[in-house]
């Protein structure tokens, strides 16, 4: 990766953090965005990388992803990979949510990686570059009580699939990435019904994947020019398996499996 440049947004905590460090580890150089510039800040120091840009950047503003690019550009010249990792989730039954709280997670998980997409795909056409999409098992199946959260997954899974057929002959790689459930602080602010972040993890988080293993697979997956990644097995790669041939009994499961989350939505009675 010496001599690439490697955007990742969301770059401030979880597998973003992970990911900077990996590919920093590698050799690249990082434009890396996020809302809270400290912590892309320390991260920096940290790692005591003079190839490393910083851009205070929230997705879900068009004018923030233009700068992000436009910054990058300015200082590295060029784009090699593009990872759409920024995002946040949700936990709350359709019937009890406010409808906001599915316009937020559009507008972040959606549309923030269509505008960082948007702006630097020229850049990513000219080096025959990657595009990375961080979506989750709930954007290939539906997760009760994320409905906003799938919804969102699901379209940027159809959005980037679209894209690489697109330009199947440009020489553009673009990536779908969904891991099981990984350590990271996205479940402590995922957003409530009424729009309030719920503040604890309903999930033992030590017992979930790092998001360091997580961020070594990612890039090796971009090495490999790879078209999807589904990490973990039973939460990964055989939901996904149990979708495509069973769809009913990972219904029943999904739901099941949901339910005996502490205070679930969805409430504890298993159906069978």
């Amino acid at each position: 990766m010496r001599g690439k440049v490697v955007v990742i947004t969301g770059a401030s905590s979880g597998i973003g953090r992970a990911l900077a460090k990996e590919y920093f580890s590698r050799g690249a150089s990082l434009s890396l965005g996020a809302r809270r510039i400290d912590q892309l800040e320390a991260l920096k120091a940290e790692l005591q990388g003079s190839n490393i840009l910083c851009t205070e950047t929230d997705v879900a503003q068009e004018a923030d992803c233009i700068r992000l690019i436009d910054r990058t550009i300015d200082k590295f010249g060029c784009i090699d990979v593009l990872i759409n990792n920024a995002g946040i989730s949700m936990r709350a039954l359709f019937k009890d949510m406010n409808l906001d709280v599915m316009r937020r997670l559009m507008d972040v998980n959606f549309y923030g990686t269509v505008y960082c997409t948007k702006y630097a795909l020229p850049y990513l056409l000219e080096s025959k570059g990657s595009i990375v999409g961080v979506i989750s098992i709930a954007g290939h199946v539906g997760l009760p009580g994320r409905t906003a959260y799938s919804a969102s997954k699901f379209a940027v899974r159809g959005f980037l699939d679209t894209l690489r057929i697109e330009h199947l002959k440009s020489g553009l790689h673009v990536l779908v990435v969904a891991p099981g459930f990984t350590a990271s602080e996205v479940r402590k602010v995922a957003l409530t019904a009424d729009g309030t972040p719920q503040g604890e993890t309903p999930r033992n988080e030590e017992k979930m994947m790092s998001a360091e293993t997580c961020a070594y697979h990612i890039a090796e997956a971009v090495r490999k020019r790879k078209r999807e990644l589904i990490l973990t097995f039973i939460e990964g790669k055989l939901t996904v398996f149990l979708g495509k041939f069973f769809p009913s009994l990972l219904d029943r499961l999904t739901y099941n499996h949901m339910a005996k989350e502490p205070d679930s939505p969805i409430g504890s009675v298993n159906i069978h």
